[in-house]
């Protein structure tokens, strides 16, 4: 029997033989007192990478997001992030019930916040709560992994410039963004003053993100840290394979975008398939599966059966995300499986 191909997401990403050689070798000591120096030399390649004064290494993306929420805000304060964003949608409410703000809501096309609305909320602040600070996404999960063009970004920036709010990118593929972009990671986080990427998911390190921005931000960030646990002792042995992704397995996230247009390209040609078909620019397909004549969980159920494994995402959407351990083949597959349901 063939085994799984799992497309759920590219957090099941396993490490390279390199990175689990690097762990078994770290140079360790103790983080909490700033002394491992795998993860300082893990930190400091971050910052350089996003062109950020520091770092600082956390267990997860939504710990990195809540501790960059924590810093930014104050108890009472409100933010503005874009309906589908993993902070709102996916983040448990942190945003409210551990930084103490309030969502402030504003659509836009892409996953990005509409730049005119974001400009009238901060120009009328009046008596609702004062909004301090804005995140976006890039890129999007919910929005089948679409860039925010750095035009975009700069508009929204200069915004912020003009009434003084920082901005908080969750850069949790940020590496996605700068190959789908063809352009620096720099250049898209330059138009931030926080940056959050992650480790563990196309860069295929077992745990691990990010959190980026100024000297004195990451400084007060590491108290929000603690605050959450999330401070930890002989953490170079994760450092170590973070440092190998940064190093070695940015590049290689273009195969993953090959095979993911490889996958749409192969299901526009059938025909039950192809008008509810969803491409992404970076390594994501989506499915609106009512459009098929399915409900999204019947159809990954049959899939399953073939064994190929998809994320459900509603009633009427599956996702289906390509990373480092699904080859071309794998995809061919997959395409083979959708036309013998179809």
């Amino acid at each position: 029997m063939r085994d799984f191909i799992d497309l759920r997401s590219d957090t099941v990403t396993k490490p390279t033989q390199k990175m689990r050689e690097a762990m078994m070798n770290a140079i360790v000591g103790d983080d909490c007192y700033g002394e491992d120096p795998t993860v300082n030399e893990l930190e400091a390649l971050a910052a350089e990478k996003m062109g950020k004064e520091s770092a600082m290494l956390v267990p997860t993306g939504t710990m990195g997001n809540t501790s960059a929420l924590m810093t930014h805000v104050k108890h009472g304060d409100a933010v503005i992030l874009e309906p589908d964003c993993h902070i709102y949608y996916y983040e448990r409410g942190n945003v409210s019930a551990i930084a103490g703000a309030l969502p402030i809501l504003v659509s836009g096309e892409g996953g990005c916040p509409d730049p005119d609305i974001v400009e009238d909320m901060l120009g009328r602040n009046g008596n609702r709560p004062k909004i301090t600070l804005i995140c976006l996404e890039n890129t999007h999960n919910r929005a089948c992994g679409r860039t925010i063009p750095v035009e975009k970004m700069k508009v929204i920036y200069d915004i912020s410039r003009k009434f003084n709010v920082p901005i908080h990118l969750d850069g949790a593929r940020i590496f996605n963004a700068s190959i789908a972009l063809n352009i620096d990671v720099k250049e898209i986080a330059k138009y931030a003053d926080s940056v959050m990427f992650c480790l563990s998911k196309g860069l295929g390190a077992p745990i691990g993100s990010l959190l980026t921005g100024t000297a004195e931000f990451i400084n007060e960030a590491r108290k929000a840290r603690k605050r959450l646990g999330g401070a930890m002792r002989q953490a170079g042995v994760i450092a170590s394979a973070g440092i190998v992704a940064l190093k070695e397995m940015t590049e290689r996230l273009k195969e993953d975008h090959e095979n993911a247009k490889l996958l749409a390209d192969g299901l526009a040609k059938i025909d039950k398939v192809k008008d509810g078909l969803i491409r992404g620019e970076t390594n994501m397909v989506m499915i609106n599966t009512k459009i098929v004549g399915m409900k999204a969980v019947d159809l990954a159920s049959e899939l399953n059966k073939r064994n190929i494994k998809v994320s459900i995402y509603g009633p009427y959407t599956i996702r289906l995300v390509t990373h480092k351990d699904v080859n071309r083949d794998d995809i061919l597959y997959a395409i083979s499986a959708f036309d013998d349901i179809f």
